[in-house]
């Protein structure tokens, strides 16, 4: 295949490194605390229109849902109850 049995090593070697430094230590999250922390995000920002997910929520926006989200991951399933009422807290005051 390769006429040079040095370009052959060399290109294998370089194959397994491009290889082994693809494997990074990221981990995916576990189902359990996936389910758990969707069904804190949809108790945390209920629908405008029960039924309808469509409608949009009631609470927040899609952005402060996918942060609450990805804050109850990073803290493995646990996330702080307040911070779903925080989100709109600025725009009540008008």
């Amino acid at each position: 295949m390769f006429p040079n049995p040095r370009f052959g090593c060399a290109h294998l070697a370089l194959m397994f490194i491009a290889m082994v430094s693809m494997t990074s230590g990221a981990s995916a999250i576990t189902v359990e605390v996936a389910r758990k922390c969707h069904a804190l995000t949809a108790k945390a920002f209920p629908p405008r229109i029960p039924g309808n997910p469509a409608a949009g929520s009631a609470k927040g926006s899609g952005l402060a849902q996918q942060d609450y989200f990805n804050r109850c991951v990073a803290n493995g399933g646990s996330a702080d109850d307040n911070a779903g009422k925080n989100d709109n807290a600025g725009k009540d005051a008008k």
